[in-house]
């Protein structure tokens, strides 16, 4: 199976639950948020910047537990900044989990084998490590040499306690598709168990435009990297993969499937568009004109096609189509 059957049943069990109630709009993944302090500076990265007068906040663990109560989301995505140096990182993930929770802990993977101890290994929990190419490009992208040795000794330790692990890669205008296949390769010998990728979006508080590509360049780019969807455990959907290939159109955006909680609030309306930050998760929901937003509805929106915006699209049933479900099972099971 492509996920443990622990976590399929208990995301496909929410969303079954959710369909009879009648709800149109629900989180599947909440973006948690600790902190946005980060021991690098990556080029893509928006957080360090937009954030800066915060930087050195944090939210409480009481604070982040209360963040999944009130969203209720089956899936916990704990992002920053880098989680890993947030005090208690251990104790958080350990009560996300005991309320019957997925947890993602995305981090650059340099202070896995340091922390190791604090976690422990489950069919719900995953590290997922940030990797953009192999050791000279990832290196560059994060402007720190020695970063993708210390994310691979992250991943291989992580391995040796009997971790799941998964990676996140994303795709610039430079990027040569040709490198991510040997990433993948590579990735594939130290038992990873899957793979993320998305397209990079420009965004305000990323202010270099060249690095990211149009809705067209993104399809192009995905067309010539077809075969690689089918050779390697993508955690990335068919569904998604078609929408990247352009071989189906998804205009309707599901951000508010992945509400994004940080040291200022409810992110509003996205995890990359800052138009204000609610204090609570209903406000976020209720307040927010979602139809404005999307492809066709804001300039900001038009190039996007990053997974936190299309990916929950699959899972919903968004501009769903005949055979969808059959071809999310299969995928499941391969």
């Amino acid at each position: 199976m492509r996920f443990p059957l622990a976590m399929t049943s208990r995301i496909a069990s929410y969303v079954i639950r959710k369909r009879l109630a009648g709800a149109k709009k629900f989180p599947m993944v909440l973006m948690l948020e600790p902190l946005h302090a980060c021991n690098l500076t990556c080029t893509g990265c928006g957080r360090i910047r937009e954030y800066e007068s915060t930087i050195k906040q944090k939210l409480s663990i009481d604070e982040c537990l209360a963040a999944v109560d009130e969203a209720g989301a089956p899936v916990v995505s704990i992002c920053g900044g880098e989680p890993m140096i947030y005090p208690g990182i251990g104790e958080l993930t350990a009560k996300i989990l005991e309320r019957k929770k997925v947890v993602i802990l995305c981090t650059n993977g340099m202070f896995i084998r340091k922390k190791r101890d604090d976690f422990r290994p489950s069919s719900t929990f995953f590290f997922n490590v940030h990797l953009d190419g192999m050791r000279k490009n990832h290196d560059i992208a994060v402007e720190r040499e020695g970063v993708f040795d210390s994310a691979i000794d992250g991943i291989k330790a992580a391995k040796e306690r009997g971790f799941l692990v998964c990676t996140n890669t994303t795709i610039f205008k430079e990027t040569e598709m040709t490198e991510i296949d040997e990433l993948f390769a590579y990735l594939t010998t130290l038992d990873v168990d899957g793979f993320i990728i998305s397209p990079a979006y420009g965004y305000a508080a990323v202010g270099s435009r060249e690095i990211f590509m149009t809705r067209a360049d993104i399809k192009e780019k995905f067309k010539a990297a077809d075969a690689m969807f089918h050779k390697y455990k993508f955690h990335t959907s068919p569904i998604y993969q078609e929408f990247l290939q352009g071989k189906r159109e998804m205009p309707r955006c599901t951000a508010w499937a992945s509400p994004t909680r940080n040291i200022k609030g409810w992110k509003g309306p996205c995890y990359l568009i800052t138009d204000t930050h609610h204090d609570t998760y209903h406000d976020l929901m209720n307040k927010t004109d979602w139809d404005k937003y999307g492809h066709g509805n804001d300039p900001r929106c038009e190039d996007c096609m990053v997974h936190v915006g299309y990916e929950t699209s699959a899972a919903v049933g968004v501009n769903g189509r005949l055979g969808d479900t059959f071809k999310m099972l299969a995928w499941q099971l391969s």
